[in-house]
């Protein structure tokens, strides 16, 4: 356990609540991609939101960069390697009979090839994957409100995971229960944190001695 975690009082929630929701770069997965060079490579002022900045651009143009960013994105796709702790993590809730989705900044066909890659494709089926044509992008509570609906519940039922400042305001405006994966464990955004952990393998050791436990 780290000094940077939240208090322990937050893991019976965290353990109690049935849906878990993932970000899938640099989560579920080591982290491959270099930003500042797809911003150079799509024109993208550098520090700008990549989605937020081609958004912005007329239509012919916006539509130009989306596909060029779907084929970055579609070659990194065949790079990604699972996280440390991915599939135990994910083997574990399972055990709990928590129902798993992803709600990614990247398109839901790239997430699906990413997800069998590593290994975990089983866990996420097709229609609890929403990437950034099936929701408004994070920071934006959609995607996580879009999934809890489909699942015939709300935000406060869910545990949203993310290595990233809109993985957490995303979580914390659907009102789910945050963890922050760090590797560096500098853990920059404790106030939209609720667990702070340096790994998967660490989030998996707690959800196991849950279950054993019980």
């Amino acid at each position: 356990m780290t000094e940077e975690r939240r208090p322990d009082p937050v893991v019976p929630d965290l353990l109690a609540r049935p849906y878990w929701i993932f970000d899938m770069d640099g989560t579920l997965t080591d982290p491959v991609h270099d930003f500042a060079a797809i911003r150079a490579a799509l024109g993208v002022p550098e520090g700008s939101d990549i989605l937020g900045y081609l958004d912005t651009l007329p239509e012919i143009e916006s539509r130009r960069l989306h596909g060029l960013l779907d084929e970055i994105e579609n070659e990194l796709a065949g790079r990604a390697e699972a996280s440390a702790g991915a599939r135990r993590l994910v083997t574990a809730l399972d055990r709990r009979g928590v129902r798993m989705g992803i709600v990614t900044r990247n398109t839901r066909q790239v997430a699906l090839r990413v997800l069998e890659h590593i290994g975990v494709g089983s866990y996420f089926p097709a229609g609890s994957i929403l990437g950034r044509h099936d929701a408004l992008p994070k920071p934006e509570p959609d995607g996580i409100l879009r999934l809890a609906a489909s699942w015939g519940t709300t935000g406060r039922s869910a545990v949203m995971v993310g290595d990233y400042l809109f993985d957490l305001q995303c979580g914390r405006s659907a009102g789910a229960l945050t963890v922050h994966v760090d590797r560096t464990r500098a853990f920059r955004w404790p106030q939209f944190t609720d667990l702070a952990v340096a790994s998967l393998e660490e989030l998996a050791e707690l959800v196991e001695q849950g279950i054993s436990r019980e």
